[in-house]
């Protein structure tokens, strides 16, 4: 499969899922005052960062993590490989990957439970847009 046969307009939602399960997961209705006393951070600091930067920033990278997993699933992937696949990403590649940094940078568990459950739900959730999507 090639950048000319992936269905861009399936890849832009499963990116805007990813945005939207941050926005919800580190929202003060789940994890946001956990991750701040986590990262050292306080409500302040965020509020004087570039939202544009960040934001910017932040879709751009789940935009291209989106595009690689329909580049990785192909076509002809079944919902249950789409979402499987999402998930080994998520636990087996990229929170062990963030375990490996979280141990060596002496981080909080909590951190590394917090960010690495919502890589695995991220990357599970567009394997489900793209194994669903026609």
């Amino acid at each position: 499969m090639n950048l000319l046969d992936v269905d861009y307009f399936a890849i832009l939602v499963a990116a805007l899922s990813s945005f939207m399960l941050g926005g919800i997961w580190y929202s003060k209705a789940l994890f946001k005052n956990a991750w701040l006393e986590s990262i050292g951070l306080t409500d302040l600091d965020l509020q004087s960062a570039n939202p544009k930067l960040i934001f910017g920033g932040s879709f751009f990278l789940v935009f291209i993590a989106a595009l690689m997993l329909s580049l990785f699933l192909g076509k002809d992937a079944s919902l249950v490989e789409c979402v499987g696949t999402g998930f080994v990403i998520g636990f087996f590649w990229i929170s062990s990957s963030l375990g490996l940094s979280y141990i060596f940078e002496q981080r909080p568990l909590k951190l590394f439970l917090i960010n690495g459950s919502y890589c695995i739900l991220q990357f599970s959730l567009m394997g489900l847009i793209l194994g669903i999507w026609p």
